[in-house]
């Protein structure tokens, strides 16, 4: 794991992914590594009612009932759609769902304006097909044909990304479950590639994306959809946060503290500017920046990486300040107008009122506006 950069869930949870399957006695679907039970529990992390011997710690944060509902649906013949706003973790519990079902996150298409059809289906070793012709051999699988053909799940990423007729393609994909190669039809019945059972898609979408490429009522009806909202429980933000921090904390071997006073800080800004956003009579009133929690923990990071790099090796609320107006004030004038509003309107009251950190993080964040103005 030292030697990769990002190391995909089952990798990075691999001793507990075999210490779970050794204890799971439950029914598996098809050729599940794990019982849907382990699934949940794997991703949701244990709890004392569940008798295990040891604890498995949370790795998402957010309703079980979206959990469920998605394990449920990868047992059936159906896809799943995981859609929401960026930043709300869909794509994290897509990567979750497939190491404890299949061992295997990594068969992944990521879904823009120039994906084919043949990143979802197959394409041709060009070399090969000149020194030998067309075979199986000299055809490379896509990410979901090698999903369909080992029972796994394949994933596609921002699906509303990609145009219509790569989404027709993936239509017949989920009807059919098989893949025709015109090219091998020869008569040895190798021209058409059938998915096992334990094959199915699990594809995200960016519900700010909406009208980017709309998906057809024929795709749809090949998924369930489970819509994952914006955490906005400042209990459970401040779980994602925390989780998120010492990851990077250890990743990057730094021992740095993050007070929980810093922390609240960082909690309230953001929660503050999605009042202000929902507030908000046009766009042109709002940030940019969708204020998830992706992007709150994005401003820590920056934050920390800073006071350990260039600063006193101390999180400070001037800099977690400067962080934030960095990261958030993505339109010039527009953004910046905004957050100095905000801290005119909001952070100086409350400053006066409450003292603490929010004097320093008022400067902070005064000093960052006028660098960047």
């Amino acid at each position: 794991m030292s030697d990769l950069l990002r190391a995909p869930a089952e990798i990075k949870y691999a001793e507990e992914l075999d210490w779970l399957e050794s204890v799971d006695d439950g029914p598996k679907p098809f050729t599940w590594r794990l019982s849907p039970k382990m699934v949940r529990l794997f991703v949701l992390g244990s709890e004392r009612s569940d008798g295990l011997d040891r604890e498995i710690a949370p790795k998402w944060f957010g309703d079980r009932g979206f959990v469920e509902r998605s394990i449920v649906t990868l047992a059936s013949d159906r896809g799943l759609l995981l859609i929401g706003d960026p930043g709300t973790g869909k794509s994290w519990l897509a990567e979750l769902l497939s190491a404890a079902i299949c061992r295997n996150s990594t068969l992944v298409v990521q879904g823009t304006a120039g994906t084919t059809e043949d990143h979802i289906k197959y394409s041709w070793n060009v070399s090969m097909v000149i020194a030998k012709g067309q075979s199986r051999e000299s055809m490379i699988p896509s990410p979901i044909m090698t999903a369909m053909e080992a029972g796994a799940i394949g994933r596609f990423e921002e699906l509303t990304r990609s145009t219509s007729d790569v989404q027709d393609a993936l239509i017949s994909i989920l009807s059919e479950k098989y893949i025709s190669v015109p090219e091998l039809d020869n008569g040895g019945g190798d021209n058409i590639v059938f998915a096992k059972p334990g094959f199915s898609v699990i594809a995200t979408a960016n519900s700010r994306d909406r009208g980017v490429n709309d998906l057809s009522s024929a795709l749809k009806r090949r998924f369930n959809f489970v819509r994952i909202p914006v955490v906005t429980n400042k209990k459970s933000e401040a779980e994602i946060v925390r989780f998120r921090t010492e990851e990077l904390l250890r990743r990057h071997q730094i021992e740095l503290d993050v007070p929980p006073t810093l922390l609240d800080v960082l909690l309230q800004s953001f929660a503050d500017l999605r009042t202000s956003a929902a507030a908000a009579g046009s766009d042109d009133e709002k940030l940019e920046s969708a204020l998830s929690t992706a992007e709150q923990i994005g401003v820590l990071e920056d934050a920390i990486l800073h006071s350990n790099f260039f600063g006193e090796r101390a999180l400070t609320a001037h800099t977690l300040a400067s962080s934030l107006v960095g990261s958030l004030a993505r339109r010039e004038p527009e953004d910046l107008a905004i957050l100095n509003k905000y801290l005119h309107g909001v952070v100086e009251p409350r400053s006066r009122e409450e003292g603490g950190s929010w004097p320093e993080f008022l400067e902070g964040g005064r000093d960052a506006i006028a660098t960047l103005s």
